[in-house]
């Protein structure tokens, strides 16, 4: 028991670091060149661990399973325990409640601590990003700096990431209600700051400047009066006045499933469903009456048809000559606009839909994490036993290749899932239910005194068939 629990912190701790030290490789260009406080990068890593837990416990306990287990038999200190009497189950006694007490606290771990980090991250992220604008500016997408600039460009040069080219620029003015009344756009711009200096300044080259002149005369409106120009070179100067002093523990307002415990996920995913549902049928509906079905007469209001007309073979016959190449088109239009309708609304349920199993998953993930570590345990501890091999080197091998196939078939069963391939629940458990007949079978060998493949009992059954199929043409 002393043994399992020394390797288990040192192995958990190691693999903890080394997958920190890749979230600091992945976020690197987050941190780098901001001058930032130690504090704050250690308290960035300090709310990153968290989410990381959930990948390297159960490694943890499968790698320290292996190496303890197979320490013991390759020092035959199972089979002196055997000589007195004491089973493998027997032995595994004390570490069977160590690990159940861990799973259990692995599950309160994942539905408190994780959702609570994942939100002081995600936030710390953000207040991060708005200290430096020409790294918060990306590429392709519209970025927000301080309350009045969004600025989209299509790609940023130099070696400070200071050129900007093909620059969009939608400026909001606070006298006026919300919206976007400024635009500017420009083939090139700068970023340049003197050092020590709260302004910084946007260059622009060879653009133009359009404004929406906002009255509040409503007739005056109407006319949408606006206002337009040229430039050569533009020069806007930006305050950073509030990007320097950023709050680093300002809350800002997320919605991501990895930040809710179950209770809260059971409510926002009733809400997603419900919702979702409300959609399609109100789809359903509006197709439904698009169509036209709804005005169809049935048989109580037939109108008498006249002499000739019930030798029709086509519903064209019904109107005019002159008037047939208009019902064709108005037909072929109507036909368009319901299957672009269709095309739309069939991206944004897919949407919907990710959104929905990604709750989902995240809900059934609470779970799984502690029957995980139980599940893997009996995977390693008598696999240990069975290779009779300690230390760092085979078990190590062996560990690795399992969790990396649990850990795959867990990532394809997930994103099958987001689109609706695979039911999020089923997607969740899939990497687990494997691995369940494989820790029982292995359970069974190593209690039964079994090794990993019994090749001498496969060979004889081979012989034996042999045997009777020369008895059978000889007789």
């Amino acid at each position: 028991m002393t043994t399992f629990v020394k390797t288990f912190l040192s192995v958990f701790i190691i693999l903890l670091m080394i997958f920190v030290l890749q979230g600091i490789w992945l976020y690197i260009g987050e941190l780098a060149g901001k001058d930032l406080d130690l504090p704050v990068i250690l308290k960035f890593l300090w709310f990153y661990s968290p989410r990381i837990v959930p990948l390297v416990l159960p490694l943890s306990i499968l790698v320290t399973a292996l190496m303890v287990f197979g320490n013991f038999s390759e020092n035959y200190e199972f089979a002196a325990m055997k000589s007195t009497g004491i089973s493998l189950q027997r032995a595994m006694g004390s570490l069977m409640v160590f690990i159940f007490i861990l799973s259990v606290t692995a599950f309160f771990f994942a539905n408190n601590v994780i959702p609570y980090s994942e939100y002081k991250w995600q936030n710390l992220r953000r207040n991060i990003a708005q200290v430096s604008p020409s790294m918060v500016i990306a590429e392709g997408q519209f970025t927000e700096i301080g309350d009045n600039f969004n600025i989209k460009v299509s790609e940023k040069y130099g070696d400070r990431d200071q050129f900007l080219k093909d620059v969009v620029i939608h400026k909001k003015n606070p006298e006026k209600p919300s919206g976007n009344y400024t635009v500017m756009l420009a083939d090139t711009g700068e970023l340049a700051n003197e050092e020590g200096s709260n302004t910084l300044s946007l260059i622009l080259r060879d653009g133009n400047y359009y404004e929406d002149i906002w009255v509040k005369d409503f007739k005056k409106r109407q006319r949408k009066p606006f206002a337009k120009s040229s430039f050569e070179v533009y020069t806007i100067n930006i305050d950073l006045t509030e990007l320097n002093n950023t709050d680093m523990e300002k809350d800002n307002e997320f919605n991501n499933q990895n930040m809710y415990n179950i209770s809260e996920l059971m409510v926002e995913i009733d809400s997603l469903s419900s919702g979702f549902l409300k959609d399609k049928h109100a789809f359903a509906d509006n197709m439904y009456y698009r169509s036209g079905m709804a005005k169809f007469q049935t048989d109580k209001n037939k109108r008498r048809m006249k002499p000739g007309m019930d030798t029709i073979t086509s519903i064209m016959q019904i109107f005019k000559p002159s008037r047939q190449s208009e019902v064709t088109t108005l037909a072929l239009n109507n036909v368009r606009g319901t299957l672009q309708s269709i095309k739309s609304k069939k991206h944004a349920f897919l949407k919907k839909t990710k959104k929905l199993n990604k709750h989902k998953l995240a809900l059934q993930d609470k779970y799984v994490l502690g029957v995980a570590c139980i599940i893997l345990f009996f995977v390693g501890a008598p696999l240990g036993a069975i290779i009779r091999k300690g230390g760092m080197g085979l078990p190590m091998v062996v560990a690795i290749l399992l969790f990396l196939t649990y850990h795959f078939i867990g990532i394809f069963a997930k994103n099958s899932s987001e689109d609706g391939t695979l039911h999020p629940v089923l997607a969740s458990w899939t990497s687990t239910i494997i691995m369940l007949p494989l820790s029982i079978w292995l359970t069974y060998r190593a209690t039964t005194d079994q090794g990993l493949f019994d090749i001498d009992s496969f060979l004889q059954r081979f012989t034996r068939l042999f045997k009777k199929k020369d008895s059978e043409s000889a007789a």
